[in-house]
């Protein structure tokens, strides 16, 4: 076999690989033979086919499988030779000519590029602080208990919470417009589901009342042949509901899963929920900025055949994601290339991240594996039976291993960068969560 690795551009490169004709066919003598002795055909006892018969139905086949095999042990060789690291499949056509007793072949594909980790002394990142106190635990129990509003009926006009019962018609140009008109309409007075003109309307009125208002909608709004439009709504109230919240006593505990109902266990199990999602979502945003200052230290060309690959998968995602929204994907065009920049990114990233880690030894140990885990299985009701199922199979861990891994990635990069910390209320840190 010969070898003459060619350089196509940055990544890119060719290599002539040729495979012996005489072992190619003593490679198919060998398979058919072997093939003779289970193949059936109606006529012939197991192993009794003849050679020939065997060859007619299955040499093309047999000959291509060889083939394929012969010429892909010949590539690994070369490029093992020549210390290539291939990134992607390489594109294998056959020479026009070949020298005589060898088959010829162009492997065309594309290397790993040098990986340089750049300087990040410079770098500054943003290390939130925010401690959990007795204000995030009321105001969380106050959330806690809106979501469990019950209503009842309130002899007065309508105010802000209620929960109003309602006819309404809507006119754009004296006509009615589609879905424009409904009766016995259920929504709270304040609570976000109409548009600011219309819940405005909704305040002030007694039960028969009716009430007559111009509504414009916005420019972006959805159904486009309102979009901008003035209309014309008629309401009439025909129910009030006034907004009943829990009392903060046993029955509350209780039905948040706090078995005896002692309000002190609730406050603390609520804190510390609260301080594993403030953790949680201060290490979102220092991994974000953290891996945002690494891409940018580092300049080099990224594979294309890794792009194109990643692509793929994100374009898979985004349709699975849309099926499960109920979306009938057959008729949804979702083409890899929309991605194409945000795949070139994670893979940039995902090679930074690798020579990081194999350079200073930042695979993922069992005890932060264990640490991960644990931490995780809190949040639910039996953490024992969660940290079985994670330990039960090794790919249950791939997961929790890759999240350990760019945590020490980031830790490593916050070793090398200017970390400063800065004072965060917990609106802001649960706002900047929700962007993230």
């Amino acid at each position: 076999m010969q070898t003459n690795e060619v350089t196509l551009g940055a990544l890119e490169r060719r290599i002539d690989v040729s495979v012996s004709q005489a072992e190619f066919e003593t490679q198919v003598a060998a398979r058919l033979k072997h093939l003779g002795r289970t193949v059936k055909m109606a006529g012939f006892r197991p192993g009794k086919v003849p050679t020939k018969m065997v060859e007619q139905s299955y040499g093309p086949q047999v000959r291509n499988e060889v083939l394929g095999e012969a010429v892909e042990v010949a590539f690994n060789r070369a490029v093992q030779e020549q210390k290539l690291r291939v990134a992607g499949y390489p594109n294998i056509e056959p020479k026009v000519t070949s020298a005589e007793g060898v088959m010829e072949f162009v492997a065309t594909f594309e290397v790993f590029p040098e990986v340089v980790v750049g300087d990040l002394s410079a770098a500054e990142l943003e290390r939130p602080v925010l401690a959990v106190g007795d204000a995030e635990v009321d105001r969380t129990i106050e959330v806690l208990r809106k979501q469990r509003t019950a209503y009842a009926k309130a002899e007065r006009a309508s105010q802000e919470g209620d929960r109003v019962l309602i006819d309404f018609t809507g006119r754009k140009d004296g006509e009615i417009f589609e879905g424009g008109q409904a009766s016995d309409f259920s929504v709270v007075v304040g609570g976000g589901q109409m548009l600011p003109d219309f819940d405005a309307a909704l305040r002030g009125l007694n039960v028969g009342d009716s009430k007559t208002f111009d509504l414009t909608f916005p420019a972006e709004y959805h159904a486009k042949n309102l979009a901008g439009q003035t209309v014309q709504f008629e309401i009439t109230l025909k129910g009030v509901e006034a907004p009943i919240l829990p009392e903060v006593d046993a029955t509350f505990a209780q039905a948040l899963g706090v078995a005896d109902g002692n309000i002190d266990t609730m406050r603390a199990e609520i804190k510390a929920n609260l301080e594993r999602e403030v953790a949680r979502r201060i290490r979102a945003r220092v991994r974000d900025q953290a891996l945002e200052v690494l891409s940018k230290s580092a300049t080099f060309e990224v594979p294309k055949a890794l792009v194109d690959g990643e692509s793929g998968r994100m374009a898979e995602a985004a349709k699975q994601d849309l099926a499960q929204r109920g979306v009938d994907v057959k008729n949804v065009p979702v083409e890899k290339g929309w991605f194409t920049e945000q795949a070139a990114s994670r893979v940039k990233l995902g090679l930074l991240v690798a020579e990081i880690v194999g350079k200073h030894d930042l695979q993922a140990k069992p005890e932060q594996v264990r640490a991960r885990v644990d931490d995780m299985a809190q949040t639910y009701e039996q953490p024992s039976e969660v940290v079985r199922w994670y330990y039960s199979k090794p790919e249950n861990l791939r997961d929790i291993q890759d999240a350990v891994v760019e945590d020490n990635v980031v830790e490593w990069v916050l070793g090398q960068a200017k970390v400063s910390e800065k004072v965060f209320t917990f609106e802001e840190l649960m706002e900047q969560g929700q962007q993230a």
